[in-house]
């Protein structure tokens, strides 16, 4: 429980963070898997946003999802990622650059195993043939703003300034999360289960970069006395 220790209170609020949105993420899976009741619940919101789409904000939706995939995405890591490595956050540069494509790969593999057909409609707004659960656009908006948000709560002392992070950032991930439902392209367990998986991925790598530079740290002090 020491804060500044080698292996202190960030590990244990990252074992913590990992262990409860793991145990969301399964939870989520079992209930989708048994057709439990939360699918019944997806449907009638899958069912609901797909009466009320309208134009200008269907084309909002549409703006905001393509943001959160392929070469934006891309792009917007990469501009992250130089912007820490121009102030020499090292560490956050390379859980960023780490966890970004394993957390897809993960993803994808969840969504192989799990096996869940997309919302179908008459009239669709998009039509995907990949597996729909989790969300791989929401699980991006999540790494990505989530490690953002977490690199500003560390580095900004003002209480405003963390707030407005924390408040952007999960504001941005709940608006991909919303556009995918609209769009028709989830379901609501969808986007919450990748929340779950790139919070617990999020702290795995977030913990393990904290625990290696602090132990660099130790080690040079060690070194320097």
């Amino acid at each position: 429980m020491s804060p500044g220790g080698e292996f202190g209170l960030h590990l244990t609020a990252g074992v913590a963070l990992l262990a409860l949105a793991m145990a969301v993420l399964h939870e989520l899976a079992e209930a989708v898997v048994g057709q439990a009741g939360i699918t019944v619940l997806d449907q009638q919101v899958a069912d609901w946003f797909h009466r009320h789409a309208f134009e200008p904000l269907t084309g909002f939706m549409r703006l905001v999802s393509y943001l959160h995939t392929g070469a934006p995405m891309v792009l917007m890591v990469l501009a992250l990622a130089y912007y820490f490595w121009r102030i020499k956050a090292r560490y956050w540069m390379l859980a960023l650059l780490v966890a970004t494509p394993t957390g897809a790969i993960l993803n994808v593999a969840i969504k192989y195993l799990i096996q869940r057909p997309r919302p179908v409609f008459e009239q669709p707004l998009v039509s995907l043939l990949t597996y729909s659960f989790p969300s791989g656009h929401t699980a991006a908006a999540t790494i990505y703003w989530g490690l953002l948000a977490s690199y500003l709560v560390m580095v900004r002392p003002e209480w405003h300034a963390r707030l407005l992070a924390v408040l952007l950032s999960v504001g941005m991930v709940l608006l991909v999360a919303l556009s995918r439902m609209y769009l028709g392209a989830h379901y609501l367990s969808d986007v919450l289960a990748a929340m779950a998986e790139s919070v617990a991925w999020l702290a795995i790598w977030i913990t393990a970069m904290s625990t290696l530079r602090r132990r660099r740290e130790a080690q040079q002090r060690a070194l320097a006395n």
